[in-house]
């Protein structure tokens, strides 16, 4: 699902995505600037290897997500600490946005529950 950012108002713009196990569910809002607002929630379940056993394993998922998306390069303050993503085109494809936070939860240390009670 793509989205126009110049298209997000003070209006949150519910969105949902499902893929396989896993659904990315939440909201796009203007902020200020050339933020806008991304909060949403990662649930479900994903396919990843035990960093013990190296094993597959399902891994239950429920992650609340909250960042903001620039619209154009963020030229950041010395003392903001805002997480942000760029996007230079204008558009926010969220599925790329979804898979990229699948992908830092199976970066995280992962162990399968066979290994969790040894």
């Amino acid at each position: 699902m793509k989205v126009v950012l110049r298209k997000v108002n003070a209006t949150p713009l519910d969105f949902e995505i499902k893929s396989n196990q896993i659904t990315f569910k939440g909201y796009l809002q203007y902020d200020s600037g050339k933020l806008i607002l991304l909060k949403a929630k990662l649930s479900g379940e994903i396919d990843t290897d035990c960093d013990i056993c190296a094993d597959e394993f399902k891994l239950d998922v429920d992650e609340d997500i909250e960042f903001f998306i620039s619209d154009g390069i963020y030229e950041k303050d010395e003392d903001s600490l805002l997480d942000v993503v760029e996007v230079l085109n204008s558009v926010a494809d969220l599925e790329e946005i979804m898979n990229s936070e699948i992908e830092l939860i199976k970066s995280d240390y992962n162990i399968c529950e066979n290994c969790h009670e040894k």
